[in-house]
C-alpha cells in the first residue's frame, strides 16, 4: 500500500500553471524589501489533502486535494484575465508520478475585489479547484 502525498500534487498543478504562462507564488507573495508585485500572477494556496479509503481493508490510498488560486492584477480585467489562464491551464489531466489524476474541478469563488492595502492597489479573486487521484 502506497500513502498518497500532498506535495507531488501541488508540484503538479504549479507546473501546469507555469506552464500556461503564469508567474505562480506558493503561499503568499514575496516579502523581500524592494519586491514590486508584476502587473499580474497568480498565488497557488493548497490544502493538506484528505486521504480516503480504497477498500474495506482501511487502504487509504486515494486522495483529494482542495486548492486556492488567487488570480492578482494592476486592474480587473488583468485579475480576470489570471483567472481565464488558470482556468485554461488546469482543464487538462495533471501529470503526477504514480497516479492517475483527475482533471482539476473548478469549484468557482467570490466576485474580484480590490486590495486598498497594498500600493498601488491590486484587484483578485480567489478561486477554489479540487483535485483526486488513485495510485495508477
Amino acid at each position: 500500500m502506497t500513502t498518497p502525498t500532498v506535495l507531488p500534487h501541488v508540484d503538479a498543478v504549479q507546473a501546469a500553471l507555469t506552464a500556461g504562462g503564469l508567474t505562480v507564488y506558493l503561499g503568499g507573495t514575496p516579502t523581500s524589501t524592494g519586491w514590486t508585485p508584476p502587473d499580474k500572477f497568480a498565488v497557488l494556496y493548497p490544502d493538506p489533502g484528505q486521504a480516503g479509503r480504497a477498500s474495506l481493508a482501511d487502504e487509504r490510498t486515494d486522495l483529494t486535494v482542495m486548492f486556492q488560486v488567487t488570480c492578482v492584477g494592476a486592474s480587473m480585467e488583468r485579475a480576470l484575465w489570471v483567472a481565464d489562464r488558470v482556468r485554461e491551464a488546469l482543464s487538462g489531466q495533471l501529470t503526477v508520478a504514480g497516479r492517475a489524476a483527475w482533471r482539476p474541478e473548478d469549484q468557482g469563488g467570490p466576485p474580484v475585489q480590490r486590495d486598498d492595502d497594498v500600493t498601488p492597489p491590486l484587484w483578485f479573486v480567489p478561486v477554489q479547484y479540487r483535485i483526486q487521484s488513485i495510485p495508477s
